[in-house]
């Protein structure tokens, strides 16, 4: 029996069905299931008030058959090794369904950074940075910031490793300050892509964007930006919601003007299990891992689920998805915007040339699109899913490329 709580059972699974599907010759399915490398370090780090605390920090690689690694790092208390293998796994598939030349790769710490000042969150970056050193690099794994990091937090890993290196090294990571080699449109880019699937998905649901009624859970960086380019394309956008609950108003809210959820006014609050049942057209979970599940599937009553976030739905949901036919646009395909422009600072990292936002949008519009026909493609030709089509693609994609590689032994 399969723990839906537990994120690397959760990718096994659907990672099964697609190799079994694809017919997976037996030992390439060994080779692809498991990362390439895990690696576990624990950070010693003199805190402000003179005392040793010891942080514990992993990143897990999973596969480099079509280039180098790439993957957020996320500093949380509830930081696991499960759920790292989990996401590294899950990078895989998604930097090959939007056919980038990336393996997958995450990382994490086990912290809080709330409890954190800025000179220990400094501390705790350089050190991991430091231990991480020989297995990162422009070459070998690019990491990015996911939860609870950001460009502050790649400025410092790219100095720390630039003052090993002897020599600046802008492409180690990605999602830096414009300043020191980051990329317009980084910031945005997973918000502004769910936004370009949820274009093509009105083409599956046959209505105009002022028809087609949006519930946004989360509203940090994806789910803010998000929730305001579809307010910008005509989308009514009616409840969203962060960590502390949500709001709700049958009309459309007025997206631009709500900066805090806290602070809007005359508006019905809703909490995120509600949020999360409202009737809809299009439902994007953007929050964290399994907010949909076997306890509330049933009782969601969108026209499609678009993952804006990594593993918001569990594989009991989407079974009962399929049985309400539910469409479920998945995480590896719906928000791959942030990788795509990754990868697009890692270029223009190499080439020291960079592109004006619009180029950015442009490129990463027809990634976009051109991923989507891809993955309806697939579904039809098979006649499963969209995230089976998914896992099949990127899967026979990746084998492809270890195939002509060969094993080296």
């Amino acid at each position: 029996m399969v723990d839906e709580t537990n994120p690397f059972e959760e990718m096994m699974q659907r990672f099964d069905r697609a190799a079994e599907l694809l017919r997976l010759d037996s030992g390439l399915y060994k080779v692809l299931r498991n990362p390439t490398r895990e690696i576990t370090v624990y950070l010693p780090v003199i805190m402000d008030d003179g005392r040793i605390e010891i942080f514990k920090g992993f990143r897990v690689q999973h596969n480099i058959a079509r280039g180098p690694c790439k993957g957020g790092i996320r500093y949380s208390p509830d930081v696991t090794l499960d759920e790292i293998k989990a996401l590294a796994a899950w990078m895989t598939w998604k930097c090959a369904v939007v056919n980038i030349p990336f393996g997958g790769a995450k990382g994490g710490v086990v912290c809080d950074p709330s409890q954190l000042t800025i000179s220990e969150l400094e501390k705790v970056t350089r050190r991991y940075t430091a231990e991480m050193i020989d297995f990162i690099g422009p070459e070998k794994d690019v990491p990015a910031p996911d939860l609870n990091t950001d460009e502050q937090v790649m400025a410092w890993m790219m100095d720390t490793y630039s003052m090993h290196a002897r020599h600046t090294v802008t492409a180690v990571v990605t999602g830096k300050p414009v300043g020191l080699g980051g990329s317009r449109g980084r910031r945005e880019a997973t918000g502004f892509g769910l936004t370009v699937i949820a274009l093509e998905a009105l083409r599956i649901l046959n209505k105009a964007p002022e028809e087609t009624r949006v519930v946004i859970q989360g509203y940090g960086n994806v789910g803010g930006t998000a929730a305001l380019l579809l307010h910008q394309q005509g989308f009514k956008v009616v409840a969203v919601s962060d960590i502390h609950g949500g709001i709700y108003h049958r009309d459309g809210l007025a997206i631009p003007s709500i900066t805090r959820i806290a602070d809007a006014q005359k508006i019905d609050r809703i909490t995120n299990a509600e949020l999360l049942e409202l009737s809809c057209d299009i439902l994007i979970p953007a929050a964290t891992e399994n907010q949909l599940t076997s306890k509330n599937a049933d009782r969601v009553r969108a026209k499609i689920v678009l993952e804006g976030a990594n593993g918001p739905t569990t594989h009991v949901a989407d079974e009962i998805f399929e049985e309400k036919n539910i469409l479920v646009i998945p995480d590896i395909l719906a928000n791959a915007g942030g990788v795509t422009v990754s990868y697009f600072e890692w270029v223009q990292d190499r080439y020291g040339y960079f592109w004006k936002d619009q180029e950015v949008r442009e490129r990463l519009t027809e990634v976009m699109k051109m991923s989507f026909g891809d993955v309806l493609n697939y579904a039809q030709m098979h006649q499963v899913t969209l995230r089976t089509a998914a896992y099949m693609l990127a899967i026979d994609r990746v084998a492809h490329y270890t195939k002509l590689r060969g094993i080296y032994a």
